[in-house]
C-alpha cells in the first residue's frame, strides 16, 4: 500500500481525484483493512499545514487528540481526553473521530460550539455543516467557531463491548437573539446509543437558570435517560461562570 504524504491541499486533491483512501489515524480502518485487504494507495494530512491548525477559533482534521490543549475550547478538550486509552488518543485524529468514525465521541461537543467544517473533495475545498459531514464522511480539513462564553462536557463510563455510553455536552455563547432580545444562547447536545441530539435555549443573564432549563424540558434531550441532572448540572456550571465574568467585567478598574 502506498501512502501519500501531501503538503499542499493541491497534492491532497490530485491524491483524492487519483482514488487514495483517507486514512487518518489509522485507528479504525487498519483492522478492516487486515480482514478484506488493504488499498492500493492511501493518504494521511499529518503533513498538511491546514489540517493541523490549532486555536481559540479552529482545529485541524489531522490533529491527533492527545495534542488538544487548552487553545480551544473546554468541551473539546475534554472531548478528547474521553477518547479511548492514551495509545489511540495519540493516534486518532480529529477528521477521523468525527467524519469516520460512528461513535463520533467529539461530534456533540463540536455541535455545540455550533462549528462548522472546511472539507476537502477532488473538486476543491468547501465549508459545510455537521450533518453533511456525518451524512457524506468527505475529507475533514477543519473545524471553526466562534469562542463561547463557557462550555462543558461529561461523557458516562461504558462497558466494553456495550452500548456507546452517554455523552452531554453544552456551551453558553454571547448572541443576542433579534426575536426575543436575549442576550445569551445555550447549545446542547446528548449522544445517546449512535444518535446525538441537540437542542437551543436563549436567555438573559441575571434571571437564573429557569428559562434556559424550561425551554430544554421542551425538546427531546429532556426524554434522554440520565441526561437531564446533567444538562441541569452543566448550565447551572455555565450561567454562574457567565455571570461571574459580567461581574467581574462591572468592576471599575484600580488606577495606580
Amino acid at each position: 500500500m502506498l501512502v501519500h504524504l501531501p503538503k499542499t491541499v493541491a497534492q491532497a486533491r490530485k491524491h483524492l481525484a487519483e482514488g487514495a483512501v483517507p486514512v487518518g489515524g489509522a485507528t479504525l480502518v487498519w483492522a478492516i483493512w487486515q480482514r478484506d485487504g488493504f488499498p492500493r494507495q492511501a493518504m494521511s494530512l499529518r503533513e498538511l499545514p491546514q489540517a493541523n491548525v490549532m486555536g481559540p477559533e479552529e482545529l485541524g482534521g489531522a490533529v491527533v487528540l492527545s495534542r488538544i490543549d487548552e487553545r480551544v475550547p473546554h468541551v473539546l478538550r475534554a472531548a478528547a481526553a474521553a477518547v479511548g486509552t492514551g495509545a489511540v488518543r495519540r493516534a486518532a485524529t480529529v477528521g477521523g473521530n468525527i467524519a469516520g468514525s460512528t461513535l463520533r465521541c467529539l461530534l456533540p461537543a463540536a455541535l455545540v460550539l455550533d462549528a462548522r467544517a472546511t472539507v476537502l473533495a477532488p473538486h476543491g475545498v468547501y465549508e459545510t455543516d455537521l450533518a453533511e459531514v456525518t451524512a457524506k464522511r468527505p475529507v475533514l480539513l477543519g473545524l471553526h467557531w466562534r469562542t463561547p462564553v463557557a462550555s462543558a462536557y461529561r461523557k458516562l463510563p461504558g462497558a466494553a463491548g456495550g452500548a456507546p455510553p452517554l455523552v452531554v455536552a453544552t456551551a453558553l455563547h454571547a448572541d443576542t437573539d433579534p426575536h426575543t432580545g436575549a442576550g445569551h444562547r445555550l447549545r446542547a447536545a446528548v449522544r445517546d446509543g449512535h444518535d446525538v441530539l441537540t437542542a437551543t435555549a436563549t436567555a438573559t443573564l441575571g434571571v437564573g437558570t429557569a428559562p434556559l432549563l424550561d425551554q430544554l424540558r421542551d425538546t427531546p434531550l429532556a426524554d434522554v435517560p440520565g441526561a437531564w441532572d446533567l444538562i441541569d448540572e452543566q448550565v447551572t456550571t455555565l450561567v454562574a461562570a457567565a455571570s461571574a465574568e459580567d461581574e467581574a467585567g462591572d468592576q471599575p478598574r484600580r488606577s495606580d
